[in-house]
């Protein structure tokens, strides 16, 4: 279980985040368009997984703009933006804030993700939701990178995840 805050009030995640150089868990997650993508869909390229409590956050949108904007220039890798918000509400944002470098993830249909990742928040007014923390994985699916932010109200360390990708 990791302790992470909110606005300095201690919560819990459900567990910790998978170790760099482990194999990362599958994952089914819902896309903007209703259909299902599993970690498979994604085979041969690099992946930042920026996860995220909901787009509807200032802190939450302001990283799917700035992964977006610093991803564009990266070959073989995608950025898969994971939240608990419905799809169609990621596919407003993303139509609203010309996102089009990263790619909306809804944990809709299958909420073991949060639980496989360690980033369920287990307790307080975020209860359910998944905090805000950065996984990067290499083209063969090993964790290469974890962020935990500690602050849910902080944004992640961009540099470090795109060092990571080698961007």
């Amino acid at each position: 279980m990791a302790t992470i805050t909110l606005k300095g009030n201690t919560i819990h995640t459900i567990g910790e985040l998978p170790k760099v150089g482990d194999a990362a868990p599958d994952f089914v997650l819902t896309t903007g368009e209703l259909a299902d993508v599993r970690l498979s869909d994604y085979a041969g390229k690099k992946k930042i997984l920026n996860i995220v409590p909901s787009l509807d956050t200032g802190t939450c949108a302001t990283s799917a703009r700035t992964f977006d904007k610093r991803v564009a220039s990266l070959t073989h890798t995608v950025c898969l933006t994971i939240s608990e918000d419905l799809p169609f509400a990621s596919s407003r944002f993303c139509k609203t804030e010309g996102v089009e470098n990263v790619i909306t993830l809804s944990a809709l249909r299958d909420r073991s993700f949060g639980k496989d990742y360690g980033v369920e928040i287990i307790d307080g007014p975020l209860a359910g939701l998944l905090s805000r923390a950065v996984v990067v994985l290499d083209e063969d699916d090993r964790v290469v990178h974890t962020e935990q932010v500690p602050e849910i109200a902080q944004e992640p360390d961009y540099d470090a995840a795109l060092d990571a990708v080698g961007g």
